[in-house]
């Protein structure tokens, strides 16, 4: 307990770089349990999260300017439930992309009520 990614207020994010390209399939998100914490409550985990690809729309003529622009693509949102196992998979929509990506973005929308920072404890990111 403690030992955490923790960021300020109740909303974050986090680009994670894999180590190779993925079909992503899935990600899982982890805090501790309420038995765990010190002051048995869980207030700092995540509740909403949206989980993104980002895609670079670069064309020809973008590119002779060295103009580029980032574009991001929702693979889906969910709610991490603190009455549930602290481990917790979610599945990606990933049909809409039949190709793998070498990044993957979180984004905490929302905690279960601390106003003064959110913690997650680990982010596995699952696919092909």
């Amino acid at each position: 307990p403690g030992h955490c990614w923790a960021f300020k207020g109740h909303q974050g994010q986090v680009v994670i770089r894999l180590p190779a390209r993925v079909h992503l399939t899935a990600i899982t998100v982890q805090h501790i349990t309420k038995e765990a914490s010190p002051s048995g409550t869980i207030i700092s985990a995540p509740k909403d999260i949206a989980v993104f690809v980002s895609l670079l729309g670069i064309s020809g003529g973008d590119l002779a300017l060295g103009e580029n622009r980032e574009e991001e693509t929702l693979l889906g949102m969910f709610t991490y439930n603190t009455e549930k196992d602290p481990i917790q998979t979610f599945p990606l929509k990933n049909m809409l992309l039949p190709r793998a990506f070498s990044h993957v973005k979180l984004l905490v929308k929302s905690n279960w009520g601390n106003p003064r920072y959110t913690c997650i404890y680990r982010v596995q990111v699952h696919g092909k």
